[in-house]
């Protein structure tokens, strides 16, 4: 993590202030660290670069951990599997098993490998207005990230599909988030092979409670991060504790007429924002402005089922065809009146 961060850090339990115990540096980054918190005595490593600011009482589910492990088991326990989707032409393979295939040679370190596979996976899963849709969010980003000199915080990164285009393209300093160390340290990995990781720190903490000072933050990011947040009052809330500039949420919302869809978004908790009204609403609620902007639809439909592992599906939603609005909510702070109004 790079050194700038260690004064925009709290406790993130009690926003105690940090006492730094620092061992190993490598040029502008700190390697291996505690912070205890002054207050409480919580401590919070740095380890691999990696600062872990997570708290022992909220519950997570870590999916791509459940889906490594669960892979990573199954390759073992049957290696004719393991043969089917890595000893075969790409192109033999259907669009899930090569996103699969992508997910297992990242994992083994293949990046340039499961950078090839993962586009090529890409283009089967989704159409290509989707696709096209995707990137015009983040190109619309990039261009109104790129005339600030903040560091920018992105939320919720996951594999660092918007990172990465983030370290490549823009020269302020890129922080990237999640609660998996495990998806950073792979992140960590992947961004040295590249070359990327000078210009990237890491951070593991969960965002209902994050380790940032009262307005720390002047730029926020994320990409696709929020829409499968359940109960999403008290994390909107935090983060408008800690952003002092603005917070670029690129996302897509479902129709509200779709009904299919609907009824397993509401079993699976996901409402708030997954809809446009509901998300606008609890921004508002929630003490942010926010505009919709750079919108765009297109068509999505089911993704396919994997062959060689038995049916498995990349993504939950959609369960049927419909029509996604994709857009990016530019959010601030709203003013005493604007809160009052809302």
């Amino acid at each position: 993590m790079h050194n700038f961060l260690s004064e925009m850090l709290e406790c993130p339990d009690c926003h105690g202030e940090l006492k730094w115990s620092i061992t190993e540096r490598r040029g502008n980054h700190i390697e291996t660290a505690e912070a205890r918190c002054m207050t409480c005595a919580a401590i919070y490593p740095v380890r691999e670069g990696i600062g872990v600011f997570l708290t022992p009482d909220l519950p997570r589910d870590d999916l791509w951990e459940q889906m490594d492990s669960h892979l990573a088991k199954h390759l073992h326990e049957h290696p004719e599997i393991e043969h089917q989707l890595l000893d075969v032409p790409l192109e033999v393979l259907t669009p899930a098993d090569q996103f699969f295939r992508a997910l297992i040679l990242d994992e083994r370190g293949a990046y340039a490998q499961a950078k090839v596979a993962i586009k090529v996976a890409r283009s089967g899963l989704y159409t290509p207005d989707y696709l096209a849709c995707s990137d015009r969010q983040i190109e619309y980003a990039l261009e109104y990230l790129a005339v600030s000199d903040d560091p920018i915080v992105d939320l919720a990164s996951g594999m660092g599909h918007l990172v990465e285009q983030m370290a490549c393209r823009l020269t302020q300093p890129i922080v990237a988030t999640d609660f998996s160390p495990r998806v950073l340290r792979r992140n960590r990995r992947r961004l040295e092979f590249f070359g990327l990781n000078d210009r990237v720190s890491l951070l593991a903490f969960d965002a209902r409670r994050t380790p940032f000072k009262d307005g720390a933050v002047k730029t926020l990011t994320t990409y696709q991060g929020l829409p499968n947040i359940r109960a999403p009052g008290n994390l909107l809330r935090e983060l408008q504790r800690i952003v002092s500039g603005f917070f670029l949420v690129l996302t897509v919302f479902f129709p509200e007429d779709d009904q299919a869809n609907k009824a397993v978004i509401g079993e699976m908790g996901l409402a708030d924002l997954l809809f446009r009204r509901s998300a606008l609403k609890w921004f508002a609620r929630t003490g942010w402005q926010v505009q919709i902007v750079n919108s765009c639809f297109s068509k999505a439909r089911p993704t396919p089922i994997s062959v060689v592992l038995e049916g498995a599906r990349i993504d939950a939603l959609p369960v049927a065809e419909t029509m996604l609005e994709w857009c990016v909510i530019s959010a601030t702070r709203a003013t005493s009146r604007e809160r009052k109004a809302a």
